[in-house]
């Protein structure tokens, strides 16, 4: 029995304690929603900007990069190199790269009186350097004969000697456009037969 009195009285106190919890509770609910929202208490609106999706934003593009200063240009091959102007055998040296010169050595062409003297070359041409003899780097030499004739041009060029038949060809060529003065006799230019000419092909470094 005294069991039972104490359950009781120990469910009644928590009762107790139950409903004036609850009484407190709605109390100060009452009370606080009299009260004014304290406007530091209130938090901070932020603005949000929708993006149209379509829009594109103009950025500035930096300035182009400046190109790089151009290489130093090849250096010029050397002029052809003349021998000494002999009226036999006159040789000359060619390099790799052509050189191609004309003149007219026509009677008045370059104003000289009617005099005998004899023929004298006035422009040798360079020939070209043959591409598979230079892809080898095989260098040698070719010596023409050839006719001058009473305008100073040549023909019947004919190869005498070569060291290597690759050049001949190149030879041939250039010896045609060779240019000289022609021999003159009793004021009358005169033909010169078997004027011989080498021609050396040799690999500038």
């Amino acid at each position: 029995m005294p069991v039972l009195i104490a359950r009781y009285a120990f469910s009644f106190l928590i009762s107790l304690v139950v409903v004036f919890g609850l009484f407190w509770l709605m109390q100060y609910l009452i009370v606080s929603a009299d009260r004014e929202l304290d406007p530091d208490a209130a938090g901070q609106m932020l603005d949000f900007v929708r993006v149209d999706p379509q829009e594109v934003v103009n950025r500035r593009k930096p300035p182009p990069e400046k190109p790089p200063p151009p290489d130093e240009p090849p250096p010029e091959p050397p002029p052809p190199s003349m021998d000494d102007i002999t009226p036999e055998a006159q040789a000359m040296s060619v390099g790799a790269a052509p050189i191609n010169v004309g003149i007219n050595l026509s009677a008045g062409g370059f104003g000289l009186a009617p005099s005998d003297g004899e023929y004298l070359p006035i422009v040798k041409v360079q020939p070209i350097y043959p591409r598979r003899a230079l892809s080898r780097g095989v260098e040698g030499y070719v010596i023409v004969s050839f006719t001058v004739t009473k305008q100073g041009t040549t023909r019947d060029v004919i190869v005498i000697e070569s060291s290597s038949g690759m050049f001949n060809n190149a030879a041939i060529k250039a010896a045609q456009k060779f240019k000289y003065k022609p021999r003159v006799v009793d004021g009358q230019p005169i033909e010169v037969p078997g004027v011989q000419n080498k021609i050396s092909f040799e690999i500038e470094d």
